[in-house]
């Protein structure tokens, strides 16, 4: 829970990246107070934000005139530093002073705004504490820190998004330890963690199962503060959960002052990008504030004839209501279009056994193809504060995806080429989509004392309900599966049929039901424990539409309790050990070769791990070990008469181990290193699922020249082992290197260059469902002004 800080103006600021602390010498008080110590955690950010969390460290009250920090920044800050070096640091760069005069510390300086001039109390304004600390609950919905949370957990935040030019969803993941991401098709994806498809996919930690695991489109990421993935068994946070893990994207919030960025960008394939970020406070005591996100790409593709056009707006406001509430409401819309997408994969074995390579511009798809999708997001949540110590939320989110497709899908009737690459028929298709998610959630969380001890305690109940809609044109018998040239083939090669009027033709719905209850128990000084459990109702039906005749599928209902137990040890105050426990249930909407629905897939995950924190808390260290054992996991095993995908149940066990280190190495050196090793195995004991990387290591790092500190370079990079899929096609162990530069103008403005792929590497982004070839070496320079 957030502490309400007293403090006696309201102080504005922005994001800066990381410098060390300088010399005092705008800063000045009394000895004892200056060099008084304490840890300090501060991220880059608002500066109103920075001074919020110094005050509350550091047991000092501020004070200062509303006008002097507005659009001003702050460094990051963490370590044990005293009063002296955290205030010179925060306020480097800011043309501020700060005078210490018993406990209170006093701001002054010039300021380029010369409008609210008087100091305005803040003592009753939650909302700002609120914006000012606001954390995320990873992985038990409980507010705890990453050391202190007994799973493995990794983050991705917008600097580092930004920096490394990873604007879209999936090449965020991609960097993510212990994450593999299936890019099977031009528009489609899926991501698997510790062997296991990633079924969820969380906004704010709420969110709905993934359909069959896989994602259509990507999100763009510059309308999130972080990207999380928690590895392991998710049930805590979802109720229904397998072994894998669940990725949460955060969402950008209003902060406490004016501010805003815009970021324009041209690279390769004529690839052309403008962002927008602007932050507003409605009103002079800063307890209502709205910020408004949007950005816009077009560009085409290293892939035949593929061109892109996205466009995303996110707005959201959040305010206080009365003394103890806080409303938070807001609505994203993104539109992506494709022209020319590849629906389905590469085939790239052959009739002789030999395994083909073609360019990597090489493509299935038709010169009329289309792939077109919307998604909005609308939600709303109230927060109320019943104490310091105790809260209820209440949240609603609705989200509606549609999608409008005209595909060819190009196949082998035998599964392999022939050894002149002919061997290849079309199935065209025009497809309409149309899937709402509803979800309420309402929750109660807080500390409590017993036994002379704090604990920690949230109990909650959720409703969320999926209804799907698809409809498709006909297609004329003459017009289906006609042979396709030997590959690769160009745009024309398949004519455009003449479809019929889109006619509904599949039905679904879903419900479920979850209450569930964590607590954090403070057992002795160094012991603690973490408890969980989840109850669930789950009820599907749905219906399969083909001229006149409907086929109804109905499900029984499922009930299920899932609990889940950790126990952690503070061997010091920065050495910790746990180990943890966790059921796993998981519906499945996979069918067999007869179009049967699979049995729910049930299992047991174990999770023991030691974490550390190095340099002054400045780096954080993890080794975890796993097993998880699951039953009735639906396991892809090819295409049926109807091209459907089919299925079939198989127990599958996974045992691994995962290291990982990420923070400062210096103030101005930040890494971010993760390696991957597991082993996967089937009922007879022998390796299964040899698509998924038995090894991988991400490594992300970024450093300032002591001596010209404008400039920035970094490099991330990801590795991976050999794989191979059910139908032999191979991909050796590669490596792919991306780069960056950036060089700060001004304060305010920066300019940044990113090579991707600097070493041209050929490879397979990955073979779960077939095979799609990842891109060639490519730049883009960008520019960053912040106001």
């Amino acid at each position: 829970m957030f502490k309400r800080t007293t403090i006696s103006a309201l102080v504005i600021g922005a994001s800066l990246s990381t410098f060390p602390a300088f010399a005092a010498e705008n800063v000045t008080g009394p000895e004892t107070v200056l060099t008084a110590s304490y840890h300090y955690d501060i991220p880059a950010g608002a500066l109103s934000d920075g001074l919020l969390r110094f005050a509350a460290t550091s047991g000092l009250s501020l004070s200062a005139q509303a006008s002097l920090t507005l659009g001003k920044q702050n460094q990051a800050l963490s370590g044990e530093l005293t009063v002296e070096q955290a205030l010179e640091a925060l306020l480097h760069g800011t043309g501020l002073k700060a005078m210490v005069h018993d406990s209170m510390v006093l701001l002054s300086g010039t300021s380029q705004y010369t409008f609210a001039e008087q100091p305005v109390t803040m003592e009753t304004l939650a909302v700002t504490a609120k914006r000012a600390d606001r954390v995320s609950k990873g992985a038990t919905g409980l507010e705890l820190d990453l050391k202190d949370t007994p799973q493995s957990i990794s983050s991705i935040e917008q600097q580092s998004l930004a920096e490394n030019g990873l604007t879209k969803s999936n090449e965020a993941l991609n960097m993510i330890t212990g994450l593999n991401v299936e890019q099977y098709e031009t528009n489609r994806a899926t991501f698997n963690s510790r062997g296991f498809e990633v079924q969820l996919t969380q906004t704010d930690g709420l969110g709905v199962s993934n359909s069959f695991g896989t994602v259509t489109g990507q999100q763009d990421t510059f309308l999130f503060e972080k990207i999380e993935v928690i590895r392991g068994a998710n049930g805590l946070l979802t109720g229904v959960g397998n072994a894998s893990g669940t990725i949460n994207y955060v969402r950008k919030r209003p902060t406490n002052e004016d501010e805003g960025q815009v970021s324009v960008s041209a690279g390769s394939y004529d690839t052309q990008r403008a962002a927008l970020d602007y932050n507003k406070v409605l009103t002079e005591d800063g307890s209502w504030a709205a910020r408004v996100v949007m950005a816009t790409e077009t560009g085409e593709s290293y892939i035949r004839d593929l061109e892109n056009e996205n466009s995303t707006v996110y707005a959201v406001v959040d305010g206080q209501v009365g003394d103890n509430g806080i409303l938070t409401f807001g609505m994203s819309y993104q539109d992506a279009n494709q022209d020319s997408p590849m629906w389905g994969s590469l085939t790239l074995n052959v009739e002789d056994g030999s395994q083909a390579s073609f360019a990597r511009s090489s493509s299935t798809a038709a010169d009329w193809a289309y792939w077109d999708t919307e998604t909005t997001d609308a939600f709303v949540e109230y927060t109320h504060l019943l104490s310091d110590n105790w809260e209820a939320k209440a949240t609603y989110n609705h989200r509606e995806f549609v999608g409008d497709s005209q595909l060819l899908y190009a196949y082998s009737t035998s599964g392999s080429l022939n050894t002149d690459y002919s061997n290849l028929v079309g199935w065209p298709y025009k497809g309409h989509t149309e899937i709402e998610n509803d979800l309420f959630d309402i929750n109660l969380s807080g500390d409590f004392e017993a036994f002379g001890r704090q604990h920690q305690l949230l109990a909650g109940i959720s409703y969320s309900e999926q209804n799907t809609k698809t409809y498709s044109g006909s297609v004329d018998d003459s017009e289906m599966r006609q042979s396709l040239p030997s590959f690769p083939y160009d745009g024309s090669a398949y004519p455009e049929p003449s479809f019929g009027d889109l006619a509904l033709d599949g039905t679904g719905e879903q419900q479920l039901t979850r209450v569930y209850l964590a607590s954090k128990l403070q057992l002795a000084d160094q012991l603690h424990s973490i408890i969980g459990m989840n109850a669930i109702k789950l009820e599907r039906a749905g219906k399969s539409i083909y001229g006149n005749a409907v086929s109804a599928t109905n499900y029984p209902d499922t009930e299920e309790v899932s609990p889940y137990v950790s126990f952690l040890y503070d061997f010091t105050d920065d050495v910790l050990g746990y180990v943890s426990y966790s059921d796993i249930y998981q519906n499945q909407d996979q069918t067999d070769i007869n179009g049967n629905y699979l049995d729910p897939v049930k299992g047991v995950n174990y999770e023991a791990g030691i974490k550390a924190e190095w340099f002054d808390k400045r780096v954080l260290t993890s080794f975890a070990v796993f097993e998880a054992k699951q039953t009735g996991l639906a396991t892809y095993a090819g295409i049926n008469s109807n091209q459907q995908y089919y299925y079939e149940p198989k127990d599958v066990t996974s045992r691994g181990y995962e290291v990982e280190a990420s923070g400062y190495l210096t103030p101005l050196t930040r890494l971010s290193l993760g390696l991957t090793h597991l082993k996967l195995t089937g009922p007879d004991g022998k390796d299964i699922y040899q698509w998924v990387p038995r090894n991988s290591v991400k490594l992300m790092l970024d450093t300032r020249l002591a001596s010209m500190p404008e400039l920035k370079l970094g490099v991330n990079t990801r590795w991976q082992s050999d794989v191979q899929s059910t139908s032999n096609v191979k991909q050796d162990a590669y490596m792919v290197t991306n780069a960056f530069v950036s060089y700060e103008l001004t304060d305010d403005a920066t300019l940044r260059l990113n090579v991707n792929n600097i070493f041209d590497e050929k490879y397979i982004q990955g073979l779960a469902y077939g095979a799609i070839y990842g891109a060639p070496r490519s730049a883009t320079a960008t520019f960053d002004y912040r106001f």
